[in-house]
Formats: C-alpha cells, sequence, structure tokens
C-alpha cells in the first residue's frame, strides 16, 4: 500500500487485465451442536460462509494481508495494510497478521472478554512492528494500518487502526462502517467536505494513527457488542478496496444469492478497475452470517 506517511503515533494465482495477482478462498462451515456441545448458536447447525481476496493492482508488489480463522466456538477476520511509504510495507502486514493470529489461537473460545481481546491483541501487533524497526529512523519504520472482528455468539466485535475499514452489511445497504483515523475522515466529520469528496482530497493517504513507528500505543477503535441478523454480512477490508468504490457497490455484496468468494472477486476487480491505472493493493475478508437455518 502507497500511504504518504503516518502522521501519528493460499489458495493460487489469478490474473485479471494481465497484472493482478489474486489470492481468493472459499470455505463453508458446517459444525454440529452434537460434536461442538458449546456451541451457542440457532438451530442444530451452523452454516457461515466467508472468503478471503487480496489484488496486486497496479503495484510492483502486494503489501496486504488478509486471514479468516475459524473455529468451532468463534471466528476472526483479519485485514492487515502494511505501509509502503515506509520500510518493508510487506514485513510490517505478515508479522501483524501472524501476531494476531497467534493472539486468537491461544485463547480459549468463545473469547470472554471480546473487546479486551481486540485490543491487547492490536497492541501485540504494533509491539512486534515498532521492534521490527527499531534500528531505523522514526520517519521509515515499517507501519501498518489494520482491521479485524471477532464473531461469535450470533455476534460480532471489532476493532481496527488507521484507514482499513469494517462495514456491515445488511437488508442490501451499508448499516454500519469504521470511521477512519485519517486526515480527510476528521475534515468530514467537522463538515469542512463531503463524502463524495474523501477519494479525491490531495490528504486522503494520510493516517492519523497506525501500528508500528513511536512506541506509545496508536490509538484504536473497539465498538461494542453488534448482534446479527440473519442475512447479514461483515466485511474488512483495506482502502484500496473501499476508495474506488461508492456505498451502494459495496452494499451489493449483502444481497448476492450465488456464492461469496465470487461476489467478492467481483467487487475487487470493480474497485481496482475504478482506480486504476494506479490502482492500490485491494483486500478484504467478507462473512455472511446465516441466522435460523431451515
Amino acid at each position: 500500500m502507497a500511504k504518504s506517511r503516518c502522521i501519528g503515533s493460499s489458495a493460487g494465482l489469478n490474473s485479471f487485465a494481465g497484472h493482478l495477482v489474486c489470492y481468493c478462498s472459499f470455505r463453508l462451515i458446517l459444525f454440529s451442536t452434537l460434536d461442538h456441545p458449546g456451541l451457542r448458536h440457532y438451530g442444530d447447525l451452523l452454516h457461515v460462509e466467508y472468503a478471503e481476496l487480496s489484488l496486486i493492482g497496479d503495484r510492483e508488489e502486494n503489501q496486504d494481508r488478509v486471514a479468516v480463522i475459524a473455529d468451532p466456538n468463534a471466528i476472526l477476520m483479519i485485514v492487515i495494510d502494511g505501509m509502503g511509504g515506509h520500510a518493508d510495507g510487506a514485513r510490517a502486514a505478515e508479522t501483524a497478521r501472524q501476531t494476531i493470529a497467534d493472539a486468537f489461537s491461544k485463547i480459549a473460545k468463545p473469547v470472554f472478554d471480546p473487546q479486551g481481546f481486540l485490543h491487547l491483541s492490536i497492541g501485540r501487533a504494533h509491539a512486534n512492528l515498532v521492534n521490527l524497526g527499531a534500528n531505523l529512523t522514526v520517519e521509515t519504520r515499517p507501519r501498518a494500518t489494520c482491521a479485524i472482528c471477532l464473531v461469535q455468539d450470533a455476534s460480532a466485535f471489532w476493532a481496527h487502526v488507521g484507514d482499513s475499514r469494517i462495514y456491515l452489511l445488511r437488508q442490501q445497504k451499508v448499516s454500519e462502517r469504521t470511521r477512519d483515523h485519517s486526515h480527510v475522515e476528521l475534515l468530514l466529520q467537522e463538515g469542512l467536505i463531503t463524502e463524495d469528496e474523501l477519494t479525491d482530497h490531495p490528504m486522503r493517504n494520510f493516517v492519523e494513527c497506525c501500528l508500528g513507528g513511536d512506541i506509545s500505543l496508536p490509538g484504536m477503535t473497539v465498538t461494542k457488542q453488534k448482534p446479527l441478523e440473519a442475512g447479514d454480512t461483515l466485511l474488512a477490508c483495506t482502502d484500496g478496496l473501499w476508495s474506488g468504490l461508492a456505498d451502494e457497490d459495496i452494499a451489493a455484496l449483502g444481497s448476492v444469492n450465488g456464492a461469496l468468494a465470487d461476489a467478492l472477486r467481483t467487487l475487487g476487480e470493480s474497485a481496482v478497475t475504478a482506480c486504476g491505472p494506479y490502482a492500490d493493493n485491494t483486500s478484504a475478508v467478507a462473512l455472511r452470517w446465516p441466522g435460523k437455518t431451515p
């Protein structure tokens, strides 16, 4: 990802338009409550569909990392965007992804304190990125933005740092989305610019906080519990995806009847096309919540 600066604290390869690399996977998980008596969900089976996507866009290197980690009692969605304007963005993204994934693998599930887990795992990822750049000048240390979402007990909890986002799609609309830790988001909240002006603003690539860099813990947003309804879709993505799309385009992901992986790939390719010929790495993970089963 080519961020200007931080001003605050496998499946296979596919081609698109001759210059994209895509990592995309689809999984359908069926968990029986007889096999896993600890499950507390609707009906006798839990059917969860999720997908991962990462496109290189028009960059020389893909510095995004994504993951969906499924356990019978909880699922964790991870999106990390390495900041290409700083040293080794790809390594920063991989380190952050692995740190958060390791934290999830070691905790009992369902997670007793979801918000505490999100805060602590992001803090550990930040500390590891700080260590990566310990011998570099502050301006060149590896950095990343992130968005992670924990799904358990028919609810979602999410947290983010920077301008990677979480969307909750419901009834063909964007029901909720995270607010970026960026200069243009501050301008938007103060009413100085409109949503339509976000993507073309000259300060659009300046984030107010990120993982790595300064030793102090970055500002992060951690949500309260968000109950899920049948048909809801959760989307975590880097700015390479959302910056090229309108909310209506993103909301359409929640209304598809076909495979979620196919719809996510189509959405990603549309974002790359819209941002060409300077498209950023474009990555996302999505999860469709079924609610009651027939």
